[in-house]
């Protein structure tokens, strides 16, 4: 059968929790950080289309490394004030025989290909799809209001696990679950909330724990390290 997966980087913040450059386009052992996020996506043979939501400007003048990549199989897109904004902007610019969409962050460089099979295997049963791994930490509630950080309680860790992505849906799922949320002004944190939230079906696909989300310094020094032990 011809490929009929579309996917959607979201990459279309500015990184200002660690200021410069925007994360996506930080050197990451010798290779930008959205390019690693790419790969496994654009050399995947389901894959038919990806679509990268950037800011605004970058989306109309890419680097000089994404440049030359831009073509029917990988699109551009500005990015929206939100994410939600960004993913359904995507959204519009993938063909339309793109049945299965993933929905990955652009600042996860490190998903394996097994874990993008996985995700695209159980999406294409028609639910949603959610890359995640186990809480190992226990996890403790603190008092609101207080001066301090006094504990209040601890949670249970036993049902609980941490979502990462891609994350995988039927597109007229993931529309949906857009159009609702646009509707009600409602903005999630991932987009299986916005699946969860019409009622969606949204099952776990076990992740592995090298599959980091870049955000501080000290998760680039750990991908790096990572990077460098498989190298």
């Amino acid at each position: 059968m011809p490929p009929d997966v579309g996917v959607i980087i979201v990459a279309a913040g500015r990184g200002a929790r660690i200021g410069g450059t925007p994360k996506q386009f930080r050197d990451l052992v010798g290779v930008p950080v959205l390019l690693r996020a790419l790969r496994p996506f654009t050399s995947h043979p389901a894959v038919a289309c990806t679509v990268v939501a950037l800011p605004e400007a970058d989306a109309a003048a890419p680097p000089e490394w994404l440049a030359p990549l831009v073509g029917d199989g990988l699109r551009l897109v500005a990015g929206g004030s939100e994410r939600g904004d960004s993913v359904r902007s995507a959204l519009a610019a993938l063909p339309a025989h793109c049945a299965t969409v993933l929905v990955h962050d652009g600042a996860r460089p490190l998903v394996s290909r097994e874990t993008i099979d996985a995700v695209i295997a159980a999406a294409a049963t028609g639910v949603g799809a959610v890359a995640a791994v186990p809480l190992g930490d226990t996890l403790k509630a603190v008092e609101e209001g207080s001066s301090s950080l006094v504990v209040e309680r601890t949670i249970p860790r036993q049902r609980l696990w941490r979502a990462q992505t891609p994350q995988g849906f039927p597109r007229a799922l993931l529309e949906r679950a857009l159009n609702a949320a646009a509707a009600d002004a409602v903005q999630g944190t991932d987009d299986a909330e916005l699946v969860e939230r019409i009622g969606g079906r949204v099952e776990i696909v076990p992740d592995q724990q090298a599959n980091i989300k870049l955000t501080t310094p000290g998760d680039f020094a750990l991908a790096e390290a990572l990077l460098r032990t498989v190298s």
